[in-house]
């Protein structure tokens, strides 16, 4: 087996392996075929064994691999239809980028990540609402929570909807492992392979890797300054029939940009129209120091299906989010969310519900605008000094979507920041069709690091 690998290239080795494997059995292996020892693989490559083990189990998760214990691994035994290849292709495309962002060695700056730092959580105050969970409502620790989530943090969620103008009552709302099985549970129920759907270009990688997986054809409406092009989103109505359009309205992941009042009316416009119904992903949405207007506030929750969440906000870990939904609809995604993951954790959604309850979520966000703010300001002069373009300036959130104009690919300076000890996501993740690009996402909250300084202001 001739795999070729290159230790200073642009890819993680694992990633490298990975798709090698992948490659050879396309090419070169029939169902049955064992592959070679995880010793033998990592002499003949001269990577370490942990490279090819975790290569193997991707491989075993996207289902070109099966694994039989005390025998080794072999190539799947049910051949791939060509549909099912681009899907898996797809999938690894946007698995391999977050295996590369969550891994943690420990020293590498994560530049170009989606998340805040963890020295800007404040631990006292969860510490103190954990005590409070504890102490008050063992139930949380022990017992399933309802089908629909939390019956005090639904209330909450509601209450705080209405100063966004978004009118749903407590029964609207679906709560959820976080917007990411939010999103799932809504492709699961309402999408089927050979749909089509719209989506932001750029837009939100993990959205992509979903919709592969459940095999649906993928359409990208370009992402302005001012939110989706209407020009654009018209036109590619007038060709296609999209069962959904996925739209990002406040600080887009990954350029920052936030939905304006006459972009908005015009998608709300074209979506009537042409019968479309829309996914509003608002998880930012707490970010935002004045809020503007939701899809979901126009439209009154009709055809519009609107996600939120704490994780971003509170912690990567406390995966709370949720769903609201037409009353029509709540039924069967709470059918999709019971048969997939039971139920949503309690004791997660009393943490919540008690910093919502107590004033410090509120607090918390507040102190949290000013140090963003402060970040995107210094942020954008490091850019500017250094000779990037920023694509638009966000008013708030904490991306910029940069390129610089000395380079033509975005993997040549995730490659060159690497050996400097920092982590970037390439532009081309970010892109429905996963054609290369020169931009790239800059997460603010992470340049006052001093390489993060000195790679923005001469990355070159």
């Amino acid at each position: 087996m001739q795999l070729q690998i290159e230790p200073d290239g642009d890819r993680p080795l694992v990633q490298q392996v990975t798709e090698g494997l992948r490659e050879w059995i396309e090419r070169h292996a029939s169902s049955g075929v064992r592959l070679p020892s995880i010793r033998r693989l990592s002499s003949e490559l001269n990577v370490s064994r942990n490279i090819v083990i975790e290569a193997y189990e991707r491989l075993v998760a996207l289902g070109w691999v099966r694994s039989r214990p005390g025998s080794g691994f072999y190539v799947a035994e049910r051949p791939m239809e060509a549909d099912e290849q681009g899907a898996r292709s797809g999938m690894a495309d946007v698995s391999g980028e977050m295996w590369n962002q969550f891994q943690d060695d420990g020293n590498s700056l994560r530049l170009g990540c989606g998340w805040l730092p963890s020295e800007w959580r404040e631990e006292e105050v969860f510490a103190h609402a954990v005590r409070q969970v504890t102490r008050h409502a063992s139930s949380g620790l022990f017992d399933y929570s309802t089908p629909l989530g939390s019956p005090e943090l639904r209330a909450l969620i509601q209450e705080r909807l209405r100063r966004l103008a978004i009118d749903a009552d407590a029964n609207q709302l679906l709560m959820t492992g976080g917007a990411s099985q939010a999103l799932d549970i809504i492709v699961r129920w309402l999408l089927r392979p050979g749909d089509t759907v719209f989506v932001e270009t750029p837009g939100y990688y993990n959205l992509f890797g979903l919709l592969h997986l459940q095999r649906v054809r993928i359409i990208g409406v370009r992402r302005t300054a001012e939110g989706p092009d209407p020009e654009h989103l018209e036109a590619l109505l007038e060709r296609y029939s999209p069962k959904l359009f996925f739209c990002n309205s406040v600080f887009h992941n990954p350029t920052g940009t936030t939905l304006s009042p006459a972009a908005a009316h015009r998608v709300l416009q074209l979506a009537e129209r042409h019968d479309m119904r829309i996914v509003e992903d608002d998880i930012y949405a707490d970010f935002q120091h004045d809020p503007t207007p939701r899809l979901a506030s126009l439209d009154g929750i009709r055809r519009v299906i609107y996600v939120g969440s704490f994780s971003k906000s509170l912690s990567c870990s406390l995966r709370v989010g949720f769903i609201a939904a037409p009353p029509g609809m709540l039924k069967p995604l709470v059918d999709v969310k019971m048969l997939s993951n039971i139920a949503t954790s309690p004791f997660a959604e009393q943490v919540v519900a008690t910093l919502l309850r107590n004033g410090a979520y509120r607090k918390l966000m507040e102190r949290l605008r000013v140090r963003l703010a402060s970040q995107m300001a210094r942020a954008m002069q490091l850019v500017r000094e250094g000779g990037w373009e920023i694509y638009a300036v966000p008013r708030g959130g904490m991306f910029l979507w940069v390129r610089h104009p000395d380079v033509e690919s975005s993997s040549e300076l995730v490659a060159l920041a690497r050996r400097r000890g920092i982590r970037l996501s390439p532009g081309h993740v970010f892109l429905p069709d996963a054609d290369d690009s020169p931009w790239l996402r800059i997460n603010v909250a992470y340049t006052s690091d001093p390489e993060a300084v000195a790679f923005l202001r001469a990355p070159l």
